[in-house]
């Protein structure tokens, strides 16, 4: 089973946060559009299962950005008939479209349900104006709250984004971020620290003193709270930034972090295949020109054991799977074994990691600090 991610790499307006790929000029959406659906269909060959000598099948279909639903609901459904004119495709997929609540008007989320998407995801963020405001988000805490009250009218799989650690906002807010969501029995979260990316907005705003730096400190409390109110309500943490009730966890996700194959479509986007690993330019006006001339705008790198390694190792602790050490002398080799073993002994000691069942996990002591402990158990010399 694979997936595709399709990259809509247009916005409204700029967050202060985000350094992805993205447009804020919409004179060449039309044209994307057209080249979305056209690299599609050029690569339609390129998830062979070896053992068939035929396509894998697409279970998820997933639409990020930017911000997918700045495309007309036409454009959508025709980009989606272009993955099923190409592709293989399960008979009930997960077909995910990323929006933002200035978007989703009553009358546009009757339409969503009637098309082939079954799962939005909601870029919330916050429930409060001045946290919109600092983040330079699109919407209003009213409009947040307003497309949350008809999209659980119309969707039943619905996901939203909720970020922690912004300055200013306290525990409490925080607790009240949260149980706004639970309150509109939202059956998944995803939920990120602030993080300041350079070149971003917020850099600038936070070395000319106009925003205060974000406080480890404060972060790692929201995290604690998230954790616990998150889990009292019956959701499950099954990886560090995701919560979800029982069957309702991100199947496009879950693919990433369990290491299915998956292609992705549109500038910046990414593509795994198992064995390496790709990324489309990250210029809108070049992807263009390259599709049009019917090349495939596409970096590649083929990745060598301690890669994988060390990507298994980063996505297995993030997630309640954690790294199976019988997986690891299987597909990596004692040596490598031993060097987890080794290297882990300290995290062991000190409560942040486990061993149960052959499985290595973090403790709720050392989840929030999940990726420092595995980029000390990366393995970087070992093909030197």
């Amino acid at each position: 089973m694979s997936g595709i991610y399709i990259h809509i790499p247009f916005c409204k307006q700029a967050c202060h946060y985000c350094d992805f790929h993205f447009s804020t000029s919409m004179k060449k959406k039309d044209e994307m559009v057209l080249a979305l659906a056209k690299e599609i269909g050029m690569r339609k060959n390129e998830l062979l299962d070896s053992a068939r000598s035929d396509n894998e099948i697409i279970e998820t279909i997933y639409f990020g950005g930017g911000t997918p639903s700045v495309l007309s609901n036409d454009e959508i459904n025709f980009l989606i008939s272009e993955v099923y004119k190409n592709y293989k495709v399960v008979k009930n997929p997960e077909i995910t479209l990323e929006a933002n609540p200035d978007d989703l008007s009553a009358e546009r989320i009757f339409e969503l349900s009637k098309s082939p998407i079954n799962r939005l995801s909601i870029g919330i963020q916050s429930f409060y104006e001045e946290d919109l405001q600092l983040m330079n988000r699109a919407h209003n805490s009213a409009e947040a709250k307003k497309c949350l009250v008809e999209a659980t009218k119309y969707f039943d799989n619905i996901s939203l984004d909720l970020i922690y650690g912004i300055p200013g906002l306290s525990d409490e807010m925080w607790r009240q971020n949260v149980q706004t969501a639970l309150d509109f029995g939202i059956p998944h979260i995803s939920s990120y620290a602030l993080t300041v990316e350079p070149k971003t907005a917020l850099s600038k705003l936070i070395q000319t003193g106009k925003i205060a730096e974000p406080q480890d400190e404060v972060a790692s409390n929201h995290f604690m709270i998230l954790v616990d109110t998150l889990q009292k309500n019956g959701f499950i943490h099954y990886e560090l930034s995701n919560f979800g009730k029982e069957n309702y966890f991100s199947k496009n996700n879950s693919a990433y972090w369990l290491g299915k194959k998956y292609i992705g479509i549109g500038p910046s986007a990414h593509s795994y295949d198992g064995v390496k690993r790709g990324w489309n330019i990250a210029n809108n006006a070049l992807y263009l020109k390259a599709i049009q001339n019917n090349e495939l705008p596409i970096e590649t790198e083929v990745l060598t054991i301690s890669d994988r390694y060390n990507e298994y190792i980063m996505t297995g602790l993030r997630t309640i799977w954690g790294v199976s050490l019988e997986r690891i002398e299987k597909e990596f080799g004692s040596e490598y074994l031993n060097y987890l073993k080794k290297q882990s002994q300290k995290f062991l000691n000190d409560d942040l990691l486990s061993i149960k069942d052959n499985i290595l996990k973090p403790t709720p002591k050392g989840k929030f600090l999940t990726d420092g402990i595995a980029s000390d158990l990366f393995y970087l010399n070992l093909e030197d």
